[in-house]
């Protein structure tokens, strides 16, 4: 792996523990510090990450983590729908019985969990699980579309997504359940293969 590339990982990394924070302006200096890399290396990700939107060099200030408005989270959103729905009828389709019993039981194991929890605090890393599940989940069915550009695209936008989350909303006990039931009634729709039913639970 290029450093380049390390650089990249460690960048986004620190964006999904929000070690980095949307709209924060950080020099390059800094990022190379909080990340472990060589200056070197983090000036060669700055025109990736300029491309993919998720800084901006601002002239006299430095680089600028990508801001949260409400133009970015209808893009984003709207961008992520347009790519499942296709996504999700390549899974229904190509998916074989064991992948999705894979993804299925995972989604089983969270809401026992949840249902023992009986109304108590949940700990943390059953919410990490929970929101694991979740992306693992939206991947696989991209993964299933076996084009490399939209992968690409997805991924990205699954970065800015995940920003959105945890800036507007945040994982919360409370947003568990309804999360849950939303993948239940997608997981029924899939074990069904019933390609109209899997797409009409797309949020």
């Amino acid at each position: 792996m290029t450093l380049r590339k390390q650089a990249y990982d460690a960048f986004t990394l620190h964006l999904l523990d929000r070690r980095l924070l949307p709209g924060q302006f950080v020099s390059q200096r800094e990022l190379a510090a909080q990340t472990n890399m060589s200056l070197g290396a983090i000036r060669e990700m700055i025109p990736r990450l300029e491309a993919e939107g998720l800084i901006k060099t601002i002239s006299q200030r430095g680089l600028q983590i990508a801001r949260i408005d409400l133009e970015m989270v209808h893009d984003a959103f709207g961008l992520r729908k347009m790519i499942e729905a296709s996504a999700i009828a390549a899974f229904v389709r190509t998916a074989s019985d064991a992948e999705v019993a894979t993804h299925r039981d995972r989604l089983d194991r969270v809401v026992e969990a949840i249902d023992q929890a009986d109304g108590a605090p949940l700990p943390p890393e059953l919410l990490a699980e929970a929101q694991a599940a979740d992306w693992a989940l939206h991947d696989a069915f991209v993964g299933r579309l076996r084009n490399r550009l939209v992968g690409d695209i997805h991924r990205v936008n699954s970065l800015r997504i995940r920003m959105i989350l945890q800036e507007r909303i945040g994982i919360s006990q409370e947003r568990i359940p309804v999360a849950i039931s939303e993948h239940q009634a997608m997981m029924a729709a899939i074990t069904a293969r019933d390609e109209a039913g899997a797409v009409a639970t797309l949020k």
